[in-house]
This record gives C-alpha cells, structure tokens and sequence, in this order.
C-alpha cells in the first residue's frame, strides 16, 4: 500500500489541490470560507460565555483571554472532528469514483487527511494574525505545533477510517457519530477550564483521548508552557495501534465495498 501511494503520489496531490477548488467554485471569498466558519463559531462563544468565564482563566495576562482560549482550543479540536467527519463519509461520498477508476483505495484517505491539513494551516495562520491583532504572540513553545497537529491528524484518519469502513456496510454509523462529536466536544475543554469544576470530576474528564491534544495547544498558544509530554506518549501509542487496526480493516474490507456501494 504504502508502494502504490508514492507511484500515486502526483494523483494524491492533484486530488487535493481538486477538491479544494471544487468546493469553493463560484464562490465570492473562495479559501477565507474555511477559516471564517470555526471564527464565527469562536466569536460566538465569546461574546455569550466571555463575561462568565473570562475571569476564570489565570496566566493569560490580556482582556481578550477568553477568546485567545477559546481560538487555541477550537484549532486542536478542528483539525481532529474534520479529519473524523470527513473519513466517515469518504467511501460512501466517493462510491462512483471507486466504481469506474482503477486506483489504489488507499489513496482515499490520504487525499482527505491533506485536505484536512490544509485546511488547519489556513486556520493556524488566521488565528495567529488575529492572536497579533489582540496583542497576544506566542513563545518559543510554538515549535511543538506541527508535532501536535501530526498527532492529532493521525489519530483522526486512524478512528475516522475504521469509522468510515462501518458506515459502508451499516449507515447507522454515520447518524451515530455526529452525535457522539458534539458530546466530545463538550467533554473537552475547548470552551471552559476544568478548573471551573469541582475537584472530584475533573479527574474523570482527563480520560477524555483529546484532552491531551487540546491542552497542549492551549499551553504552547497561551500559557508558553511544553505539551503534556506524558499523556500525550500514552496517546501516541495508542494512535500507532488504531491506525495499525484501521489498516488491517481497510484491506480487507477494500474488495467488498465496492460491491456494498
């Protein structure tokens, strides 16, 4: 498999460079539609949920505090829902093309995961011009980012693709998962701080597998602090095996969803 992508390296690369055209032709502000739906959603947040916990957030010495967390937080959380979201999906969305083309499935999911990627890098940049806009300029604990967002990637295209495999032979995956995301998402600590909550939860809510991931970007982005080195190893090894498994599943499911599609 991992032959048949490098000889396929140049159709990986015109199949993203494709899909992100695609997905905004005929439209006015083109690239910017990615990076101003999760703002928006960040400027929501902060202009409901600010005056309630802005004063709940120690290290951060700016007024706009809240938002610089909430930004910080929404990037590591975006990158691993869209690289979710987009894997459950992939098969079911590309059923014609795998009918009529003779290609390597597994150029699928890689051609998602630098979708994906792309789009998080446009992201990274809006957020640090408007991090310099608000005053804020992250240290020199920056340079664990690209680390980050590797893991964070890997761990997606790892659970996404196992997922995605699923929805092929029992659509009810694809309605189950959403739901599952947005519960994630509030059992992780993108919009608040677990030290708003009380002593004897807080321990539970760190078994959550992104909260490693979103508080190491909230450390090198805010606070100039490392990564959770110890979590995130634990995490690390976990993805190597999740993603070892999602290929074994893939293989073998490979020859059967065409005729399932």
């Amino acid at each position: 498999m991992f032959h048949a992508l490098w000889i396929y390296r140049y159709f990986i690369a015109s199949s993203i460079r494709n899909e992100l055209k695609l997905r905004f032709v005929r439209s006015k502000l083109g690239a910017l539609w990615m990076i101003i739906h999760p703002l928006a959603q960040v400027l929501i947040f902060a202009t409901i949920l600010s005056e309630v916990l802005s004063a709940k957030l120690p290290g951060i010495d700016n007024k706009y505090a809240y938002a610089l967390y909430l930004m910080a937080g929404t990037l590591g959380w975006t990158l691993f829902a869209e690289g979710v979201s987009k894997s459950l999906m992939l098969f079911i969305d590309s059923g014609n093309l795998m009918k009529k083309m003779a290609f390597p499935r597994i150029c699928l999911p890689v051609i998602a995961a630098g979708v994906v990627l792309v789009n998080n890098v446009l992201l990274l940049l809006a957020i640090f011009g408007v991090f310099a806009a608000l005053g804020h300029y992250p240290d020199l604990q920056v340079v664990w980012l690209p680390i980050l967002m590797l893991l964070t990637l890997c761990f997606a295209m790892g659970l996404g693709l196992i997922l995605g495999v699923l929805n092929v032979f029992m659509r009810d995956v694809g309605q189950v998962v959403p739901v599952v995301l947005q519960a994630m998402f509030w059992l992780t600590p993108v919009v608040y701080n677990l030290s708003i909550l009380p002593a004897h939860l807080q321990h539970w809510f760190k078994y959550n597998p992104m909260y490693p991931i979103v508080a190491s970007y909230q450390n090198v982005l805010l606070y100039g602090k490392p990564p959770l080195w110890t979590e995130l190893g634990t995490l690390a090894a976990a993805t190597a095996v999740l993603m070892l498994v999602a290929l074994v599943v893939f293989r073998r499911a490979s020859p059967e969803m065409v005729d399932a599609l």
